[in-house]
């Protein structure tokens, strides 16, 4: 009750514009304040970079160096950091829109296309599914597939490519914590024997009826299978701590290879869930990061 977790906690908002504790930003701020305010200072070989950012209940901005930042992903660019914490294990036990964010943050950082089309397949999916919700006719609503489908195609093959070139190193360091033999691959979001386009096309009916976009990059995941079967069915909760831990550090080796920039990790509570051996084996492999 130190407030260590808190301290973590404001050093991650810094590099990514939210909490790793909670999405909901009234928790943050402090009773009969409106707004936080975090300031931090990044060590470099030219200069120190000052980074700020304030957070009300309407909003977020953020500054580096002194000037505005355009949208949060600067500060990604800026800082990246991960955290392991107590709840990192919900990486592997809950749904894909956690393993899709993680994936995405490594992609974001080594694929410097990925940010444009990311942005372009959100704006055109937005708009899409706005149609369908209202009803607009059939050519209104599918006048946004050319824009979904290049950008969507675009950042499905980034994707791909960042999860080939981390499958050796989440594979080496899950066999040093579980000693299982660990696989990655990227679900797309549509079936694997179809372009975007012709899922597009196929699920039309579907989209309709349920007034959603149905297939497509949004709907992907990132597959964790531990000797041969899904890892959340078949894993004890520590085993989940460290397979995600694994894929974490993985992340920020693959960073370190692919730009020559190190990245920040946070522990929050490294022994939660982990016997003393494993708490071992998980503080070697961060030290070699």
């Amino acid at each position: 009750a130190a407030g260590k977790t808190s301290l973590l906690e404001a050093v991650f908002f810094l590099g990514r514009g939210r909490s790793f504790r909670t999405r909901q930003i009234e928790r943050l701020i402090r009773t009969g304040a409106d707004a936080l305010t975090l300031i931090g200072q990044l060590a470099s070989e030219v200069r120190p970079v000052v980074l700020g950012i304030r957070a009300t209940r309407d909003g977020t901005e953020a500054r580096i160096g002194g000037r505005p930042v355009e949208t949060l992903a600067d500060l990604a660019t800026a800082f990246p950091v991960q955290v392991i914490d107590p709840n990192v294990h919900k990486l592997i036990e809950e749904g894909p829109s956690g393993r899709r964010r993680a994936m995405d943050w490594g992609v974001f950082h080594v694929e410097h296309g990925f940010a444009g089309d990311w942005q372009r397949y959100q704006r055109a999916l937005k708009q899409r599914n706005a149609a369908l919700r209202t009803h607009l006719p059939g050519p209104a609503t599918r006048a946004w597939d050319a824009d979904l489908t290049a950008s969507g195609a675009a950042l499905s093959a980034a994707r791909r490519r960042y999860v080939q070139q981390l499958q050796p190193i989440v594979e080496r360091t899950a066999r040093a914590l579980v000693g299982l033999d660990v696989r990655i691959t990227l679900s797309q979001g549509w079936p694997s024997n179809e372009s975007l386009d012709e899922a597009l096309a196929a699920s039309w009916a579907r989209d309709a009826r349920f007034r959603a976009t149905t297939a497509g990059p949004h709907r992907a995941d990132l597959e964790i299978r531990a000797d041969g079967f899904l890892a959340r069915d078949r894993v004890s909760r520590g085993q989940q701590k460290l397979l995600a831990a694994s894929l974490i550090l993985a992340q920020l080796e693959l960073l370190q290879a692919l730009s020559s920039r190190a990245g920040t990790l946070l522990l929050d509570d490294p022994a939660a869930e982990l016997d003393a051996d494993h708490l071992q084996a998980l503080m070697t492999e961060v030290t070699r990061l």
